[in-house]
């Protein structure tokens, strides 16, 4: 295995996480008898250019495909994100029915539909055509297929002002191309965003959950500046963000574009960055061990809940919970009941590899369990919030990442 930007042969493993089905790969009804397919899940980061990475043993086709089950939409945090973002590109870029906006990635559109409130034509490229469908709904136009150079060259009628993308920089296995497809489609004086989870909080806050088949990149500044460098797009600005743990947010635009200035937060982040020591192999040294303290946890946690008579239940069918319970080997319902999740495209299904049922959130009530395990962590404001009404019966809440926490 050679690395996917500079092909340098990897050597250095970060973290390896064992056998597992790809994390979102929701298992039907009718299929529990059916076996189901284990890949790798090891990681590896270069030391060459720092591009912390996953080889692609499931293809990107197999995982984004029409049954994928993630939608964006039913996240209100995330919503909220969305409309934030829309109004700060507006104000500072000054976008408005003569602009063109891009989302790669673009999911069910919750994204889009902000820009198209305010009369901005908008485009999304979604390989994903169940999501895709819904975009499309609401009146978004949609390209269902995978971003990269010939998608720019070749489908796109008009470049664009504004090419946004969240959280897909780390989802695509070619990053060379997706990357030179992005300067393709970007008209002299465009802007670019993506936002995309800081490896440097997935090392200081244990989030190794963060890690699975769909995630093909792990990103520091450092190593995504190199990368777009060597397609001709130079970082312009960079924000840190709160969002799932941690991410950053870049700006990028044509190297030889006078307009947008670089910013100090740029050297910033990467001073930050070489003073944690991301450029140094001992930096990616011992997380393995953080990790397995977590998968001890986990099970410690479970089994004395057990003992107890305790009754355990999951909220979230998230694929960081997907990864935490299959690297601890967790199987069958007997120590988690089920999982909840709010999206009907999940509800009625089974958890990969685990094979937790997934039911709506009606069956809290019912059950009345006395542990809520929130999977989505970074999430858990949002979601002990919407539940708080279960501390009426001493139901407790359950995070395991970046480590044990009841509350």
């Amino acid at each position: 295995m050679n690395c996917r930007h500079c092909n340098t042969p990897l050597i250095h493993v970060f973290c390896d996480l064992q056998t597992c089905p790809p994390s979102n790969a929701m298992v039907n009804q009718d299929r529990l008898l059916e076996p189901e397919t284990y890949f790798p899940l090891k990681t590896f980061v270069c030391n060459n250019c720092w591009l912390v990475q996953v080889d692609e043993l499931e293809k990107a086709e197999a995982i984004f495909n029409a049954e994928y089950t993630y939608f964006s939409s039913f996240s209100t945090s995330w919503l909220e994100h969305a409309r934030r973002y829309t109004e700060q590109m507006i104000d500072r870029f000054g976008y408005d029915d003569s602009s063109m906006i891009v989302e790669i990635a673009s999911n069910d559109g919750y994204l889009l539909q902000y820009f198209k409130e305010k009369n901005i034509p908008v485009l999304g490229v979604e390989p994903t055509a169940n999501t895709a469908a819904v975009a499309k709904e609401k009146g978004i136009d949609s390209i269902v297929d995978f971003f990269g150079s010939h998608l720019a060259e070749q489908q796109l009628k008009a470049k664009a002002d504004l090419i946004l993308g969240n959280n897909v920089l780390a989802h695509v296995p070619d990053i060379n191309d997706f990357v030179k497809g992005v300067k393709l489609a970007l008209k002299p004086n465009g802007v670019n965003t993506f936002e995309f989870p800081h490896l440097c909080k997935l090392v200081s806050e244990n989030q190794f959950d963060t890690i699975y088949h769909e995630h093909f990149s792990y990103l520091s500044l450092t190593a995504v500046k190199t990368i777009f460098e060597a397609q001709g797009l130079t970082i312009f600005d960079v924000q840190e963000l709160p969002t799932h743990g941690g991410s950053l947010r870049i700006f990028a635009k044509h190297s030889d574009c006078v307009l947008h200035k670089v910013t100090s937060n740029v050297q910033y982040i990467l001073d930050k960055e070489r003073d944690l020591g991301v450029t140094n192999l001992s930096y990616y040294q011992g997380f393995q061990t953080n990790v397995d303290q977590i998968k001890y946890q986990v099970w410690s946690f479970l089994i004395d809940a057990k003992r107890e008579g305790k009754k355990v239940i999951g909220y979230g069918a998230a694929a960081k919970g997907n990864t935490l319970l299959n690297y601890a080997g967790i199987k069958g319902n007997d120590l988690i009941s089920f999982v909840v999740d709010a999206s009907p495209y999940k509800q009625g299904k089974f958890l990969p590899g685990s094979r937790i049922p997934v039911v709506g959130k009606e069956q809290i009530d019912q059950f009345k369990p006395d542990y809520i395990l929130i999977f989505p962590w970074n999430l858990k404001t949002e979601i002990a919030t919407q539940l708080n009404y279960c501390k009426s019966w001493g139901a407790q809440f359950v995070v395991f990442v970046p480590k044990l926490s009841v509350f």
